[in-house]
C-alpha cells in the first residue's frame, strides 16, 4: 500500500502546542523578573494545560489520551525498536511520545501551581491568604521573604528547570523519531498531516 498524507493533528492541538511553546518560553525567560509578564505568561500556561487535559477526553481521535497512552511494556518495546533503528510507525503519538506528553503536562501543572503559591505568599492571585494580603498592604516594600514564599520559590524553580529538561528531551525525541521514521514531525505539528503507512 502506498504511503499517503492524512490529517492527524486538529487545529486545536496545533494551536495549543505552539501557544504553549511561546507562553512557556516567555514565562521561563522572564522568571528572574517575577513581574507582570512572568505572571501572565504563567496564567496562560495554566489555562492551556487545563484546556489540553479537557481536550484529551473530548477532542478529536488522535488528541484523546486513550489513543496515545500505552502501557509500560508497549513503551519499552517501542524504545527497543528505536534502538534497533526499526521503530514501529504510529499515526498519532508513538508510545514514548505519549508518555512524554503526560510528563510535560504534569510537570507544567506542578510548575504552574507552585508559581501560584509563590504569588499567593506575596499576597496576590487566587491562592493569596487574608494574612498575606494584609502583610502586603501593611508593607509594600518588604525586603524579606516569608518561609512559605521561599519554600515555594525553590520548588517552583526546580519544577521549571525540570520542565525545561523535559522539553529538551522532547525536542531530541522529535528529531530522532523524524529521522528514523523518515517524516518531518515538526511540519506535522504545523500542517496537521502525517504519513499513513498502514
Amino acid at each position: 500500500m502506498k504511503d499517503k498524507q492524512v490529517k492527524v493533528w486538529d487545529i486545536v492541538v496545533r494551536l495549543f502546542h505552539w501557544s504553549l511553546v511561546v507562553a512557556f518560553i516567555i514565562a521561563y525567560i522572564s522568571g528572574e523578573d517575577e513581574g507582570a509578564v512572568h505572571v501572565y505568561a504563567g496564567y496562560i500556561v495554566i489555562g492551556l494545560i487545563a484546556f489540553r487535559i479537557l481536550w484529551g477526553y473530548i477532542g478529536s481521535t488522535h488528541a484523546r489520551f486513550k489513543e496515545f497512552v500505552y502501557g509500560p511494556a508497549t513503551v519499552r518495546d517501542y524504545l527497543r525498536s528505536l534502538l534497533a533503528r526499526k521503530p514501529k510507525h504510529y499515526l498519532g503519538h508513538n508510545p514514548a511520545g505519549g508518555w512524554m506528553v503526560l510528563m510535560l503536562l504534569a510537570s507544567l501543572l506542578v510548575t504552574g501551581y507552585t508559581g501560584l503559591e509563590v504569588y499567593g505568599a506575596e499576597g496576590y492571585g487566587p491562592l493569596a491568604s487574608a494574612e498575606s494580603v494584609v502583610a502586603v498592604e501593611a508593607d509594600d516594600h518588604r525586603h524579606h521573604e516569608s518561609d512559605a514564599e521561599e519554600f515555594w520559590e525553590e520548588v517552583h524553580e526546580v519544577a521549571a528547570n525540570f520542565t525545561l529538561f523535559l522539553v529538551l528531551v522532547h525536542v531530541a525525541g522529535v528529531l530522532v523519531s523524524s529521522r528514523l521514521h523518515r517524516e518531518n514531525l515538526v511540519k506535522a505539528m504545523i500542517n496537521g498531516k502525517k504519513t499513513d503507512r498502514g
